[in-house]
């Protein structure tokens, strides 16, 4: 009988980027800029794109990145040009581009509502052709998300029918572009400056009631994030599937 001996996983001295490039849609802060962070402490180049000239500025200014870009990601003609610009071929790309709309449906604003369509769907679908030939075999796209899908709550209509869709889309475009590997990032609650945006006087109180509540005792970071995103580039068994990050806040329903 013969024996047949399965590929060797990836050796933790192989989870390196070294001479790979990284790219970063909403890169100049929160979790796509930590993830450019520690991207570049494993040897890896990055390309940053932001909304924010200022803040790209100065993400640059740190990461020295091979080159950043400005403009709005779903300006989908600003997007393809940017990419064909790009020389390949481009190892990852990660989007993280975009910002949660809460509200009740009696509230809704159908112009934001529109713009949240065109961050959350529309954006990664067109991120998806658009990188066809231009991300290496076995390279990956990541998207970043939320868990609101998982509960219903007042408020979260919008958000919980966006994730649960980003969550079919990551399984389907794994098979359409492969071998370049799909996956997303379910994260809860993360202590970024876009929450503290969104929460503002709020913010304190929340971040100590997570400590307290979360298994893990402390709130969500950035870093957290990131760390998870390096490992779904590195690791090249993974792709079509739905990662959280969130400290355990779904098991106690906060």
């Amino acid at each position: 009988m013969t024996r047949t001996t399965a590929p060797a996983a990836p050796r933790q001295e192989d989870q390196h980027l070294h001479g790979q490039t990284v790219v970063v849609i909403g890169g100049s802060s929160g979790i796509g800029l930590e993830t450019a962070r520690q991207a570049r402490s494993l040897g890896a180049e990055v390309v940053l794109t932001g909304r924010d000239p200022a803040r790209l500025e100065r993400a640059a200014t740190e990461l020295q990145p091979l080159t950043t870009a400005a403009f709005d990601a779903t300006d989908t003609a600003r997007l393809t040009a940017f990419f064909a610009d790009l020389p390949a071929p481009i190892d990852h790309v990660m989007l993280t581009a975009g910002s949660p709309y809460y509200v009740p449906i009696t509230e809704l604003d159908f112009a934001r509502a529109h713009r949240e369509l065109d961050e959350h769907l529309w954006l990664p679908l067109h991120l998806a052709r658009t990188i066809i030939g231009k991300v290496r075999p076995g390279g990956a796209m990541l998207m970043v998300s939320g868990t609101a899908a998982r509960r219903p709550a007042l408020g979260l209509t919008l958000p919980a029918a966006l994730t649960a869709a980003l969550s079919a889309l990551t399984a389907n475009l794994a098979l359409e572009l492969a071998p370049v590997r799909v996956n997303l990032i379910a994260a809860g609650f993360v202590d970024t400056p876009l929450s503290a945006r969104l929460l503002g006087d709020d913010l304190d109180d929340r971040r100590a009631q997570l400590s307290a509540a979360l298994p893990i005792r402390r709130v969500v970071g950035p870093a957290d994030v990131a760390a998870l995103a390096l490992h779904l580039m590195t690791n090249t068994a993974l792709t079509g599937a739905v990662y959280d990050v969130d400290g355990g806040q779904q098991l106690i329903g906060t």
